[in-house]
């Protein structure tokens, strides 16, 4: 049997694995887990997060392993479900549910995988609390390190699928977390002046950490949620900042699977990038703005889309959001989403714009440098405040703290200073000073390059091969250096950003491991092609 060697048994990890099963061609399958507990994956740990905060993806959008997320959610035992505050009958396939409890059916589901891999003739096994140290692309095949073993383990081929990368905890202390991911979770926060950096889910939810050691929320008896701040906690005070000091939306209803693309298709980009990197992102805008404009043509003409171009539609786009206080328009996006909800109606234009951020993402490894950085600061940020909607409920708390007094959004501009003291962080913006007890860092994944590989052997190769980010071919394997072609596939997320903004989340990773899957197979089948010859 070939032997294939899957690094991280987070989402990533476990959909590749699926896929090779689904395969049927038994192989010897190793998965290495630095953490303790296998399966869960970074965004989903328990030691990282609380009930409050929620997985912004549903059931229904969660692409099924041996059973949906809602069916395994269904088997479960109402007490087990209580921990995590789900009341089993009111369970739907849309319903927005803590982290920890997706982490719990990823754990479940990748011991489903093992034990139906078994029975079908693989050989699989799970190394816990194994953290892979190194890894070299050879002739004969990966080589692979771990923190107990000084000889190198030999694969066939190794999917490196290590999630997310977080500053280490120890650059963290009780006045600044370079995360809300590096021990804040674990650490008492005293109530004083919180300052967040960032106004995404993330940021939202390093302020739901702080605040759950100092009250609670509550339902009256109208269902109308409220924070209770603890009498001894009235100086607690948190604001979130950002440049823009917007709130994200609240997640929309719409028809789910995706409905084709009518303008903007795969062939109409592909004959686009086909044309050349001159004004693509311009040709692609157009394509943009058509596919809009069919599909709600009113929010269009209010736009005035047809008169914009791919630097001025972001502008005009978060222009009515700017022009409100952030609160007052979460009020009013959260009423309107509910009844939308409640109706099944689909807001046209956001649609589009949902379906629209995967297929231009492809343009973005054509584009030349100065289209690339136009995309980022125009474009891409519409993008990313669309398919980032959150949770409504994560709205709903987050304008009871505001009603309670407990948080603030402080809007930077794009020039702004932050001063890292060694008790307190103070930001400088608009002519003012801002000072915090307590400062997170709540940005967000950074996409990350070559020399921030954790492995030495393979980061030296990717340097001498000149890949300042790895370069992959369609089969996420690596293309450089040549040893590596065919054997090493390359998913860690933070290393993908570069090229692929908008490749974070679930389907992702499933898209991503049902790829490598075939890569893996079309390796393994030329090896024992290879073998048989000689």
């Amino acid at each position: 049997m070939k032997r294939i060697a899957i690094i991280g048994t987070g989402p990533t990890g476990i959909y590749t694995l699926f896929s090779l099963i689904k395969n049927n061609i038994p192989l010897c399958i190793s998965l290495f887990e630095k953490a303790a507990l296998a399966g869960v994956g970074m965004p989903y740990r328990e030691d990282d997060n609380s009930n409050l905060m929620l997985a912004n993806i549903a059931s229904i959008e969660i692409p099924a392993i041996t059973t949906t997320y809602l069916q395994w959610l269904l088997r479960q035992n109402e007490t087990f479900l209580a921990r995590f505050g789900v009341n089993k009958h009111t369970l739907h396939d849309r319903q927005f549910l803590p982290r920890i409890l997706l982490g719990q059916y990823f754990k479940d589901q990748l011991f489903e995988l093992v034990n139906l891999a078994s029975a079908l003739g693989f050989k699989v096994s799970v190394y816990k609390s194994c953290k892979i140290t190194d890894i070299e692309a050879s002739t004969q095949g990966v080589k692979l390190w771990h923190e107990e073993m000084h000889d190198a383990k030999l694969f066939d081929f190794a999917v490196i699928a290590t999630g997310h990368v977080w500053p280490d905890s120890d650059k963290a202390n009780q006045h600044y977390f370079p995360s809300p991911w590096s021990g804040l979770l674990g650490t008492k926060i005293p109530a004083g002046k919180i300052g967040i950096m960032g106004t995404s889910l993330s940021a939202i939810d390093a302020a739901m950490a702080v605040v759950a050691q100092h009250g609670e929320f509550v339902k009256d008896r109208e269902n109308t949620l409220r924070f209770d701040l603890a009498p001894e906690s009235q100086e607690l005070s948190i604001t979130l900042m950002s440049r823009s000091g917007i709130l994200p939306e609240a997640d929309f209803y719409c028809p789910i699977p995706y409905e084709p693309l009518i303008v903007a298709t795969q062939h109409a980009i592909e004959n686009e990038i086909a044309a050349g990197s001159k004004s693509l992102l311009d040709r692609i805008f157009k394509l943009v703005t058509n596919e809009i404009t069919l599909a709600d043509p009113i929010w269009s003409k209010r736009l005035a889309l047809h008169k914009l171009n791919a630097d001025s539609f972001s502008e005009a786009y978060f222009k009515d959001r700017k022009r409100y206080d952030a609160f007052r328009w979460a009020q009013y996006n959260l009423a309107e989403v509910e009844r939308n909800r409640q109706e099944k109606r689909t807001v046209a234009w956001r649609y589009a714009i949902l379906r629209l951020h995967e297929a231009v993402q492809e343009i973005v490894p054509y584009l030349d440098d100065s289209d690339r950085e136009r995309f980022t600061e125009g474009l891409c940020k519409v993008f990313i405040d669309n398919y980032a909607a959150i949770p409504p409920e994560s709205i709903r708390r987050l304008l009871a703290l505001r009603d309670a007094g407990v948080v603030d959004i402080l809007a930077l501009g794009h020039d702004y200073a932050m001063d890292l003291q060694e008790q307190r962080t103070v930001i400088f913006t608009c002519g003012k000073k801002v000072s915090f007890d307590v400062f997170i860092d709540a940005r967000g994944q950074r996409p990350l390059q070559t020399k921030d590989l954790p492995f030495p052997r393979l980061r030296q190769q990717l340097i001498l091969a000149n890949e300042d980010v790895p370069q992959l071919g369609d089969d996420y394997s690596l293309l450089a250096p040549r040893v590596a072609r065919g054997r090493i596939a390359f998913a860690a997320l933070p290393y993908l950003m570069k090229n692929h903004p908008f490749i974070q989340g679930i389907t992702a990773s499933a898209a991503i491991g049902e790829i490598i899957a075939q890569a893996a197979m079309r390796s393994a089948l030329r090896t024992k092609k290879h073998s048989n010859s000689d």
